[in-house]
């Protein structure tokens, strides 16, 4: 057997791994794991509109609500291997393609790595919060002026936070304007959902995918701000970008809309996890 051969097999059965069942599971485990976060997230942002803003509606407050609950520990161990599990997913998504028929193409493979680079760092980050480490548990808003302070000192800084924030800005307004357009109908397995299923994907994915866009721009649109008055205090976080929406002219109702789309989305993750194909 020759060494070309060799390859083609050992390609062959990364392959078949990748599109097997523990890489299925990995997939649904790690959307069920952003489901939990999103749904943690939204629950404290409902508790700032309604005057109890005691726990930051980010990540890390998240992170913290489970370590308060009874069996916290395993909890965010068993969220932490979820994530690991997104994680890996997006990488074989990365090596082999996603379903769909564009899911090799270059665009979507890059977008695969970028994601699961990202879920690595916050798989990572779960556990260090859970041995108590600060790494993941940190404040997203000190992260996100400690983040502009060190970009706005480097050549060009403010042109680079600039552009940075106008790309997140591009990105919140993709993520909606895809969500609204139910383009997630394309992955999901149609044939298995009920018409009251439907109803409810479509609630949570529509109301959940607008609130999770406009989080991303709100928070991108600061950051411009941040650079074009070179102050890095102006960038927020997931935190201070939500509260900033109860100071807006619709008062707290907005804060609460958008609290209860992301609460939404953490709705619309479990949702995928059972229906979506991968």
């Amino acid at each position: 057997m020759n060494a070309r051969v060799m390859a083609w097999r050992g390609r062959a059965g990364a392959r078949r791994a990748a599109n097997g069942s523990v890489m299925e599971g990995a997939a649904r485990a790690g959307l069920t794991a952003r489901g939990v976060i999103y749904l943690l997230v939204g629950v404290l942002a409902l508790r700032i509109a309604f005057g109890d803003g005691g726990r930051q509606a980010d990540r890390g407050g998240a992170l913290a609500e489970l370590a308060g609950r009874p069996f916290g520990a395993l909890l965010l161990w068993a969220l932490g291997a979820g994530l690991a599990g997104m994680a890996l997913w997006r990488l074989s998504e990365a090596v082999f393609g996603a379903v769909g028929k564009d899911g090799r193409s270059a665009r979507k493979r890059l977008m695969a790595l970028a994601r699961s680079v990202f879920y690595a760092f916050v798989a990572w980050s779960v556990p260090a919060f859970a041995v108590g480490r600060d790494t993941g548990g940190g404040s997203s808003d000190r992260q996100s002026r400690d983040v502009t302070a060190r970009a706005l000192e480097a050549p060009a800084g403010q042109w680079l936070v600039g552009a940075a924030g106008l790309v997140i800005v591009g990105v919140g307004c993709w993520i909606g304007v895809q969500a609204a357009r139910r383009t997630y109908h394309k992955k999901l397995k149609l044939g298995e959902l009920s018409p009251r299923a439907r109803r409810l994907l479509d609630v949570s994915g529509v109301g959940g995918g607008v609130a999770r866009g406009l989080v991303f721009a709100a928070a991108g649109v600061f950051a411009v701000r941040a650079a074009i008055a070179y102050e890095p205090d102006r960038a927020k976080g997931m935190d201070d970008t939500l509260r900033s929406l109860a100071g807006t002219p619709l008062g707290p109702w907005l804060l609460v809309c958008v609290a209860a789309g992301l609460v939404l989305f953490g709705v619309f993750s479990f949702a995928l996890a059972r229906w979506r194909r991968v």
